[in-house]
């Protein structure tokens, strides 16, 4: 069976492909192995699909080339989808550092992607296993042959949409690195992203008793630096601010985390230096009670103000502005939103997201070693990425 373009995955990177490659009047068929079509954007912000971002540039992304994200982001921005989501008269919303919501769920944005498949001709097949790839003619050609547990499928050209190894549940796999290993690409390290972290075994007997506590927090790592909610858990921290560093934490450094980002607690303690109040009633008044009765504890901050030196009190504020922890690791995969790293960006052209070693092989999304910050950034590349694709496929 013969067609223009065969794309393996049929999430959002794939779909958006598929859209524009069909409205050049390319024939296009869209493989993937699940039952449904867009699994990561059904889940994404809750269910309420955090679609895109309205603040977009380079620095939201991490890459081992980070200018490689720019041409895609600035032929495809926020604005263009919005432009698609309004004529479909989806409303919806902006919270907090200009990450966009759809009013009511995500089920909205996936049939809007459906709508616009039918409208480009782009035939989708569900449930299709693929066994194998060959380029038949050589790398300087465009023609693949694509075998499935169903039909053989030739194309000029093959484009890789298949995500990355979060959410396993979905689905996830290596394939689409094997892909690219197959045909002589380089893929950088893997690593779980955007994904809370383990304390240490250490660190689990002193703080797991906090679990359920969240804390807005200021963290640093790596020079990267995140404002946000701080979650206690049973077997670490999370939480966006925890999240958001995480895709900078090199499995070996510390944590530095402002516990009062918005307080000099130094200078609210030396105020009531001469009275009799103890640190911890001080600062009851801006954090949970059941940490400030541990902090305090280990910290031997269980004195009157006014038997407290201000060295004391100077060093009791700078645990709290600059506490340093060092995680025990990730969480790993399966709690993962994205995978840090993947088909080197090097390996594929910015404009087209083609291979530069062979012709009419594409790579999209998440695949590619190019990781954005939480907050719609990571949905956002699949659009701009298939997009760009979906010019030249």
């Amino acid at each position: 069976m013969k067609t223009d373009v065969v794309i393996i995955g049929a999430g959002a990177s794939g779909l958006m492909c598929a859209i524009e490659a069909g409205k050049r009047g390319r024939s296009v068929l869209v493989l993937d192995h699940s039952q449904r079509v867009a699994g990561k954007v059904r889940i994404s912000g809750g269910g309420r699909c955090n679609f895109s971002n309205r603040i977009m540039g380079r620095e939201n992304y991490i890459s081992l080339n980070p200018h490689f994200v720019t041409s895609a982001l600035s032929r495809f921005t926020p604005s263009d989808f919005l432009s698609i989501v309004e004529s479909h008269g989806i409303r919806y919303h902006e919270r907090e550092a200009g990450q966009l919501f759809c009013d009511e769920n995500s089920h909205q944005i996936i049939d809007m992607l459906r709508s616009e498949c039918d409208k480009a001709a782009v035939r989708i097949e569900l449930n299709r296993k693929v066994l194998g790839i060959s380029n038949t003619d050589g790398s300087n050609t465009r023609c693949f042959k694509v075998s499935t547990d169903g039909d053989i499928f030739d194309s000029e050209s093959l484009v890789i949409a298949t995500g990355g190894l979060s959410y396993p549940n979905l689905g996830a796999s290596n394939f689409g690195y094997s892909v690219a290993k197959q045909f002589g690409l380089n893929v950088t390290k893997l690593y779980p992203a955007l994904t809370p972290l383990r304390f240490s075994p250490e660190d689990a007997s002193l703080y797991g008793s906090l679990a359920g506590i969240s804390i807005y927090s200021t963290v640093s790592c790596a020079g990267a630096k995140f404002q946000g909610n701080l979650l206690f858990t049973h077997n670490g921290i999370s939480g966006p601010a925890i999240l958001q560093v995480s895709s900078y934490w090199d499995r070996e450094s510390s944590l530095t985390i402002d516990l009062l980002p918005d307080l000099d607690i130094y200078a609210v303690m030396l105020e009531k230096r001469h009275s009799k109040i103890h640190p911890s009633t001080i600062l009851d008044h801006y954090l949970p009670k059941r940490f400030v009765k541990l902090w305090c504890d280990l910290h031997g901050a269980s004195r009157p103000i006014n038997q407290c030196s201000q060295s004391e009190l100077d060093s009791i504020a700078r645990g709290l502005h600059g506490w340093r922890l060092r995680p025990g690791g990730a969480e790993g995969f399966n709690k993962a939103e994205v995978t840090l790293g993947g088909v080197d960006t090097d390996e594929l052209s910015s404009r087209t997201m083609e291979s530069r070693k062979v012709r009419g092989l594409y790579f999209l999304g998440e695949v590619i070693d190019v990781t954005g910050h939480l907050g719609g950034y990571n949905l956002h590349w699949a659009w701009a990425s298939g997009y760009a694709g979906g010019q030249f496929a």
